[in-house]
């Protein structure tokens, strides 16, 4: 089965939410055969996920049995849901029970197919297009707008980093790893897949870090493996975790973007007074996760490393430029098992081949050191990364200007705040609500510069470096 999930001892307990599910590998198995049984023919199924046992249960069942999940948030706004639906035409649906009527209607009949674990599996009404053969999975490149782009993931990804992660990290079948990071973003998919590869538990946790029920779960749970993005360690710190009595919890790993020098150490320092590890680690989407591993015995003296390849993978730099100190600086690339087939934009695209063979460019401007630790120092993209997720600049204008149309939009910023430019001053209280509310990220992610124009240049194209060292807003938000 997919991830070996049959061969760990049956009656031990694989996944633990908190919400009160709890299924052995046994019951695990037992789901993933019954959905088998049904015969449903393989068709993209959207899959809206929330941290509990009925969503991962229906994503290994799928994945295993040749359907082509793609992993949606369940909180996606309605909107942007039915622009994907309308795009990909998913032959089914598995959602929680409680959003089933508010999803029925239009392509969706009525029929339940199947129902565990607080999930039910819809119908559609959509006729089945041709998948290539390949094709395993899908995820979203920009999951907080709902992006119609698409990562095209083919069999073999998952359980490559799955098994490399297991190695890198050293997890055997007594950890009990802690998942708090949604199951549709790709670095809290891999803390699933690959404590499940090592025959271990996966505590499903949606209480929020700050709520004291997250910490009383998971030391009661006895967890022992904890991944947090960046934003995910400044809230710890805020509520003093380091301070906090959680004897089982021994490893801390951190991935979805850069932590600050300051805060790299404050965790290092932490992990290694109290006798823990501290693990940096990066990666992306379109490499299935993670494609780097810091020794957590180096991490003090490599801060803000994201150390070297995991097993079987390769870093390398793409127009390498030395510099004065020793190092060396180019755009990140690998290579690896785990690199994913390429990007779909619309159905047609879901019959295409591996167009990445196996080498993944990130668009992450990069630096080795003389001892070939890697430290990444910016990005070429249009993506930020706000509170640990990936978030498209174009995608938030594209829906701007959807919701606003005749208006302005152009957006910018860096990994802390996204810099939304427009002109329409009667807008300015409504936007950050707006685009907040179709992300489902904070407020504080957003600030409003009112211009009386966008510089653009006489190709029609926006001067970035005008925008943002002659601006002059009227009025910020």
């Amino acid at each position: 089965m997919f991830l070996n999930i049959e061969k760990p001892d049956r009656k031990k307990i694989a996944i633990k939410d908190d919400s009160g599910y709890s299924l052995t590998y046994e019951e695990l198995c037992h789901t993933v055969e019954e959905l088998d049984s049904l015969n449903i023919p393989r068709s993209i199924v959207f899959c809206l996920c929330s941290n509990c046992a009925g969503s991962l249960a229906g994503y290994l069942a799928f994945e295993n049995n040749g359907q082509v999940p793609l992993l949606l948030s369940s909180k996606l706004d309605e909107s942007l849901r039915l622009n994907l639906e309308q795009i990909y035409q998913p032959g089914y649906y598995w959602i929680p029970d409680q959003k089933a009527e508010d999803i029925k209607g239009g392509q969706i009949e009525g029929e339940q197919v199947y129902a565990a674990y607080g999930y039910v599996l819809l119908k559609t009404a959509y006729k089945p297009y041709p998948l290539h053969e390949s094709l395993s999975m899908l995820l979203t490149t920009s999951g907080s707008t709902g992006s119609p782009k698409l990562v095209r993931h083919k069999y073999g990804n998952l359980e490559a980093n799955a098994e490399n992660a297991a190695k890198a990290f050293s997890w055997t079948g007594d950890e009990v790893g802690i998942c708090d990071l949604p199951m549709n973003y790709t670095m809290g998919l891999n803390v699933i897949n690959s404590h499940l590869f090592a025959g271990a538990t996966v505590l499903m946790v949606n209480a929020n870090l700050m709520d004291p029920d997250f910490w009383e779960f998971i030391k009661d749970e006895r967890g022992t493996s904890f991944c947090g993005v960046p934003f995910s360690y400044e809230i710890m710190r805020r509520i003093g975790f380091d301070r906090m009595d959680l004897p089982d919890l021994y490893t801390l790993a951190e991935g979805g973007g850069r932590l600050t020098d300051k805060m790299f150490k404050w965790i290092a320092s932490y992990a290694e007074k109290n006798g823990k590890r501290f693990c940096a680690t990066f990666g992306t989407s379109e490499t299935s996760a993670r494609m780097s591993f810091l020794n957590p015995k180096l991490a003090i003296e490599k801060t803000g490393s994201i150390g070297k390849a995991i097993p079987d993978g390769e870093l390398f730099l793409i127009d390498e430029t030395p510099d004065e100190d020793g190092t060396v600086t180019g755009e990140l690339g690998f290579r690896g098992p785990n690199v994913t087939m390429g990007y779909a934009l619309c159905r047609e695209d879901l019959a295409k081949g591996d167009e990445f063979c196996g080498e993944y460019h990130t668009g992450d401007i990069a630096k080795r050191d003389a001892d070939g630790f890697y430290y990444i120092v910016g990005r070429k993209g249009r993506f930020l990364k706000l509170f640990g997720l990936r978030v498209s600049l174009d995608e938030t204008e594209r829906i701007l200007k959807m919701h606003y149309p005749g208006t302005d939009f152009v957006c910018t910023g860096d990994d802390k705040q996204m810099r939304i430019y427009t002109t329409k001053e009667e807008l300015k209280d409504q936007i950050i609500p707006f685009i907040s509310g179709k992300t489902n990220l904070h407020n504080s992610a957003f600030r409003v510069i009112l211009l009386d124009e966008i510089p653009y240049n006489e190709y029609g194209k926006v001067r970035f470096e005008e925008l943002e060292l002659s601006t002059v807003p009227r009025q910020n938000s």
